[in-house]
């Protein structure tokens, strides 16, 4: 943990810095600030990998019906489904674990921050770029006067407003989670892609999820809560820009851009993406009737003398 406790510690730290020379550095509000900095930092930094990770979803959804025939033919032999499965996503350029790694990376930091707030508030111990002074004010520092940033709501110490924030952060929490996996299902999933394993996968989550967070965000400090939910929050808006603006084939999303697409090309008097390559494949196909009608052999003429001989 060593490695992640100074990675951590060195972007917390450094958003302390900057929102210290504008507040009070032992104030609550300063670490919440700086945990929410630190949050943007890392999804920021993950942006490469959530790219990737749209774009295997996406993949995984169009070849949904490849899988199942696949199924179909080779369901006697787990061996070679097995192969012909993994040749598939190989050309594809498929990854199904890709839609994991986002939330997998960021477990160990979301770890690492748990035990750096926890152990500052219990021990004052200091980890990575957080020495014993800035470890104090860590473990010490309150919301509102009132409401430590190290508290959870089954350790709420007989202060109420530790449990209302706590409850208030693990159902925005549940929220987001629920919200953005549905967004994902209801918008950007095909129809042929909604029955199978992958959507059986995705139903699970959907449910399983939130349910999770909702169990073990009552023994989460609200330092950590407000990390997740503002990761959770990220997650949902920048789920909604990419299916909003590049939305899967075949999808409502899809069908919602066009729509939006030909409503705003009227009102300039242009034409959509859409109009203009169904026009480029008309005129293709044109062209090639032409090209055949061009090529078709044209029957001989014949003389008055050729016409008789071949009556008689």
């Amino acid at each position: 943990m060593t490695p992640l406790y100074y990675a951590v510690s060195f972007v917390l730290v450094g958003w302390h810095k900057l929102f210290s020379t504008v507040l009070d550095p032992a104030s609550g509000a300063v670490w919440i600030l700086s945990i929410i900095g630190l949050t943007v930092t890392i999804r920021a930094a993950l942006i490469p990998l959530f790219v990737k990770q749209i774009k295997s979803s996406r993949n995984m959804q169009l070849i949904q019906p490849k899988v199942r025939e696949l199924q179909k033919k080779y369901g006697h032999d787990r061996e070679k489904l097995a192969q012909e499965t993994m040749k598939l996503y190989k050309d594809t350029g498929t990854n199904p674990f890709a839609s994991c790694l986002p939330i997998l990376l960021q477990m160990p930091i979301f770890l690492a921050l748990f035990r750096m707030l926890d152990q500052a508030s219990k021990k004052d111990k200091p980890h990575g770029f957080l020495n014993e002074t800035l470890a104090k004010q860590f473990g010490d520092s309150k919301l509102f006067d009132t409401i430590p940033v190290s508290g959870t709501f089954l350790q709420s110490d007989g202060v109420a407003g530790v449990m209302v924030l706590a409850a208030v952060l693990v159902v925005a929490m549940t929220a987001t989670t629920f919200l953005t996996q549905r967004q994902l299902m209801s918008k950007n999933m095909p129809a042929d892609a909604l029955s199978g394993p992958y959507a059986q996968q995705q139903k699970m989550l959907l449910y399983v999820l939130p349910v999770v967070f909702a169990v073990g965000g009552i023994a989460f400090p609200i330092g950590v809560l407000v990390y997740w939910t503002v990761s959770n929050v990220w997650t949902m808006g920048q789920q909604f820009y990419v299916i909003r603006n590049n939305p899967a084939p075949g999808t409502p999303a899809a069908a919602a851009k066009e729509e939006r697409d030909r409503a705003k090309a009227e009102r300039k008097g242009l034409k959509t993406p859409a109009q203009l390559e169904e026009e480029r494949l008309a005129a293709e196909a044109e062209a090639k009737r032409e090209e055949r009608s061009q090529t078709r052999q044209q029957p001989q003429r014949q003389t008055k003398a050729q016409r008789n001989k071949k009556k008689r």
